[in-house]
């Protein structure tokens, strides 16, 4: 039994995501309470590197001063204010620069709560903007997604999501898609040329597919796609909710390709890490489909409580600033050079079948296993007692580190990673733990 009361209370209360709670009671607690930099730090005192940026999204760190002062000092003005009929001027700036970083053509910015709803309002945007041109265009009512897709946990999102595990059992509640498989430009060409009349748009992760296990697409896969939707008049959705603010490398993944989308979906690393914040960014032939008198009811009917919230919107303001001051993007260059010769070495790991990467995005691979074996949870757990937060997808060991690590807490951050899969390789195979050269040699130079 949890000895901490607030364990206690969560073992009661709470309902974890993505989490067998039948399970939970089962593990040892692990209550954070605050943070500092690129560590959590739990009720114990006990300090943690944050291997996948709390969920990814975690950007320049924990408590930075330039984003934490952003905040503190728009409480002093106003905490919410709707967006429904009214503006601020946070809103206002944010828009701004976004469209002044985006890829060229989005100049319009939607916000919502979450990289779910980003997605939403991009789809819901395509559809209605194709029944509201008319005539043979009404027949656009589907969507082109890729197998192992993830977008999101709303039910649209979930519509144009691929992984079977987690959106199978809501097949009933979905509207149907059709589905290519990631990389084979051949079948996107195929699918898109035989159902044209009817395809809104083709939604994608550009370069990376994220949940289902860091995924990499071939080099040149994503402009392709653009070709192919250019050539059959259809939109193109990037859904950067994982990949942008510098997860690939650039600011968003798209630019690794010189793709500029039709709806770009922004989330995650928009605030840093700091508050929830969406926005979905469209071009300007799209916002004025939606223009009309009152009585046409052209009006985009979606909105959230907290949309454009002037919390998020301050601390986003504070996240773009702090790229540009601490030069964040072209600092992160070495230390993507330096994380792919060191996962070079765990490839070399008998544990390891395969490491696939993309800029700050990591999937270990450790093969296939009987899943009610939970290596992959049996990692984090070893992680853990090694100072590290790491995730699993399954038998995919994800590492997704502030882009504002040290060279040193990289090199902490991947020896303590070898370690713990060749403890908990070694528990399973009922061998005694070795400690490798991976984990012994990187930990001694960190």
């Amino acid at each position: 039994m949890r000895e901490t009361i607030d364990a206690q209370v969560d073992e009661s209360h709470l309902w974890h995501p993505f989490t067998q709670m039948e399970d939970w009671a089962d593990d040892e607690a692990l209550v954070i309470e605050r943070a500092e930099g690129c560590e959590l730090i739990d009720t114990e005192g006990r300090r943690y590197l944050d291997g996948v940026s709390s969920l990814w999204c975690n950007v320049h760190g924990h408590r930075h001063p330039l984003i934490d002062r952003a905040i503190r000092d728009q409480l002093d003005r106003v905490a919410h204010s709707t967006m429904l009929g009214l503006s601020h001027p946070g809103a206002e700036e944010l828009a701004s620069r976004l469209v002044e970083i985006a890829p060229p053509g989005l100049s319009r910015v939607f916000y919502s709560d979450s990289g779910s709803t980003a997605t939403e309002v991009a789809l819901k945007m395509a559809f209605q903007y194709w029944q509201q041109l008319g005539g043979q265009h009404v027949r656009r009512k589907s969507f082109v997604s890729l197998r192992n897709a993830y977008h999101g946990d709303t039910i649209g999102s979930v519509s144009v999501g691929g992984i079977d595990l987690f959106h199978g059992k809501y097949r009933p509640l979905l509207f149907g898609t059709h589905q290519a498989e990631p990389g084979d430009i051949d079948e996107m060409a195929r699918i898109v040329a035989t159902h044209e009349e009817e395809i809104a748009a083709v939604i994608v992760e550009p370069l990376v597919q994220g949940a289902a296990g860091i995924l990499v697409h071939p080099p040149g896969y994503l402009r392709a796609v653009r070709e192919i939707c250019d050539r059959h008049g259809l939109f193109l959705i990037c859904d950067e909710v994982a990949t942008g603010f510098g997860r690939t490398g650039t600011m968003f993944a798209c630019e690794r390709e010189r793709v500029a989308p039709d709806f770009l979906c922004l989330a995650k690393g928009l605030t840093g890490g700091y508050m929830p914040l969406a926005a979905t960014l469209t071009t300007e032939r799209i916002y004025e489909g939606f223009l009309g008198s009152y009585e046409e009811y052209r009006t985009f009917f979606h909105g959230h409580t907290y949309t454009g919230n002037p919390l998020a919107c301050a601390a986003a303001i504070a996240c773009l600033d702090t790229f540009r001051e601490e030069r964040t993007l072209l600092r992160l260059q070495p230390k993507i050079r330096m994380l792919g010769e060191m996962l070079d070495q765990m490839g070399e790991m008998p544990e390891v079948a395969e490491v696939r990467r993309q800029g700050f995005m990591v999937g270990i691979d450790l093969g296939e296993h009987d899943p009610g074996l939970q290596l992959g949870h049996r990692v984090t757990l070893e992680a853990r007692r090694r100072g590290a937060i790491v995730r699993p997808l399954g038998n995919v060991i994800v590492l997704m580190p502030p882009l504002s690590i040290s060279k040193q807490e990289l090199v902490r951050l991947v020896a303590i990673t070898g370690a713990s899969i060749r403890a908990a390789s070694a528990e399973l195979a009922g061998e005694p733990e070795a400690s490798g050269r991976i984990g012994a040699a990187l930990l001694e130079a960190a």
